[in-house]
């Protein structure tokens, strides 16, 4: 088979691939369409519009390309780029300066305002309006320092590149943060916000409140939010009440500890069944249902997790009773004072039956004469260890359980079992950030020259998540529908594969350009072709 380049000037192949699934998934989402309308092209100066400069990002993000989005017209030079951009579109012409002018749009009519608007079309198109949305956030890294050295603005919506708590345990490096909303049926995320590196999710989350939330109300149909134990603030709370949320109660909570102690051990009479008691409760003046769960798959990971951190304050514990023992005190009100400092320390071990004895030193080695006077007496500590074995088994119990509170108080409306379902699937938003730090797909850490752009970047980024998580509703939604399946990694069949599956399945499928005029799609099997014809004809002329 011919691989690639020119043959006597006769064959070109271009690589293909599962980007015409993304360019036509873009196009039935009518994203070019959409952002030409809004940020006009400029006939002078442009050879592309902004909605293909967008587009051809989102193929890159989306391309298996191992390149951060600023390297796109690398990418497309063995692409063919009419058939995924449009008629007349040359890989020359998707070069850093359309790029560039792209983001510079992008951020200049509004991340969050242009996202938006792609984002209420797109979930109306796919008909996902109505219902449950989930709320989150997630930090990345940027090469480069951009503004990290310089004080935040006051006023200024530039966000502020630097050092802050990392999601990945990178400290050290600076960073951006990403607020989604997600949509829970797809994970399509309908709202989304770069933030200063530093940022802070309780503040973040109760300000989405604050500005948001009455829009997506009315654009999406958003009913309840779900939220992680950021969100549960009295402040954030007595904001919400024009809403129905659900939100994981944090552990610290001196009322949430005081309900684990008191119904832990009946939840969990076997370990092995998973269990729940719906508790009611006021918390901020506001009447909610708080919902304790013990899981058996908590508690073993506490055991595990618990049993290291029990061991390793346990050592340290031992070796500073050790040096405690070993000291030599020149009066007793110092050993005292020495034990008494210990004694606050210790967590685990305790000290009892406590001895303060005094012993003989002498200057001369070798056994001491009969009446021979010591140089000094020094006093050291002795006493007998113990630890009690309730600590252990009550921090078990509050790791095994968790507390997921809302203040939808009707249990016939949101029943126990779909108020947990309904927060596990939380998941999904923490799924698209995995999926945007995946390097098969995005570039973890990203530079461009300035921080408006790097903040375009991310609406770039989340762009490519909804065409994913749109993508593989898409297919699952076809699938169900017509009652088919799709092979999958195991050499089985399934109905629900995830779009990543099927990039990979659609690898090496490419087009034939004979004599720069005619053209030929290679490697396309039956089930490929069979996916096409049910996705519709627009997935099927891009492979035709």
């Amino acid at each position: 088979m011919i691989t690639g380049g020119y043959l006597n000037g006769y064959y070109e192949t271009k690589t293909l691939d599962h980007l015409g699934l993304v360019s036509a998934m873009i196009d039935e989402l009518g994203l070019v369409e959409q952002i030409d309308a809004l940020l006009p092209k400029d006939e002078e100066k442009q050879t592309i519009s902004h909605g293909q400069a967008v587009k051809a990002m989102i193929l890159n993000g989306l391309g298996f390309a191992h390149r951060a989005l600023y390297l796109t017209p690398l990418f497309f030079r063995d692409k063919p780029v009419d058939r995924l951009i449009g008629e007349g579109v040359t890989a020359d012409q998707i070069n850093d300066d359309a790029l560039g002018r792209a983001l510079d749009a992008v951020y200049n009519y509004g991340i969050d305002s242009l996202y938006g608007q792609l984002a209420v079309k797109s979930v109306h198109t796919l008909g996902l309006t109505g219902g449950i949305y989930h709320m989150d956030s997630s930090s990345f890294h940027t090469d480069g320092r951009y503004n990290s050295e310089c004080p935040p603005q006051e006023g200024s919506d530039i966000i502020h590149v630097t050092k802050g708590y990392s999601r990945d345990h990178r400290p050290d490096l600076n960073q951006v943060v990403l607020q989604l909303i997600c949509e829970n049926k797809s994970g399509i995320p309908v709202l989304m916000q770069p933030l200063s590196g530093n940022s802070n999710d309780k503040i973040n989350f109760r300000d989405t409140v604050t500005k948001h939330i009455a829009q997506l109300k009315k654009d999406v149909g958003l009913e309840y939010l779900v939220a992680d134990s950021a969100f549960y603030t009295r402040e954030t709370l007595e904001l919400s009440q024009d809403l129905f949320w659900i939100s994981r109660v944090p552990e610290t909570l001196s009322l949430a500890l005081y309900f684990i102690e008191s119904h832990a051990p009946s939840l969990m009479v076997d370990f092995n069944q998973m269990s729940m008691i719906d508790l009611p409760c006021q918390y901020g003046d506001i009447d909610q249902r708080w919902l304790l769960v013990y899981s058996p798959e908590a508690r073993q990971r506490s055991l595990k997790t618990c049993k290291k951190q029990f061991q390793k304050v346990s050592d340290k514990e031992m070796r500073n009773i050790n040096a405690l023992f070993r000291q030599e005190f020149a009066c007793q009100a110092d050993a005292e004072q020495s034990v008494e400092k210990l004694q606050k320390q210790l967590k685990l071990t305790e000290l009892t039956d406590i001895e303060y004895k005094e012993v003989a030193r002498y200057s001369k080695k070798g056994r001491p004469a009969k009446n021979a006077k010591p140089d000094k007496i020094v006093i050291q500590v002795s006493a007998i260890l113990s630890s009690d074995s309730s600590l252990f088994q009550k921090k078990i119990q509050q790791k095994s359980c968790f507390i997921i509170a809302t203040n939808q108080l009707d249990s016939n409306e949101l029943p126990n079992s779909k108020l947990l379902k309904i927060y596990k699937e939380e998941q999904k938003v923490e799924r698209g950030f995995r999926f945007l730090k995946d390097p098969l797909f995005m570039a973890t850490t990203f530079f461009v020259k300035s921080e408006e752009r790097l903040m375009a970047i991310t609406m770039i980024m989340t762009l490519c998540l909804m065409i994913y998580a749109a993508l593989e509703h898409r297919i699952r939604q076809a699938l169900s529908q017509f009652d088919e399946f799709f092979p999958d990694q195991v050499g089985g069949l399934t109905n629900k594969p995830t779009a990543r599956w099927v990039f990979l399945y659609f690898k090496g499928i490419h087009v034939l350009v004979i004599r720069k005029c005619e053209e030929m799609i290679l490697n396309l099997n039956e089930h490929q072709k069979k996916l096409l014809l049910l996705l519709g004809k627009r997935y099927i002329d891009v492979y035709s």
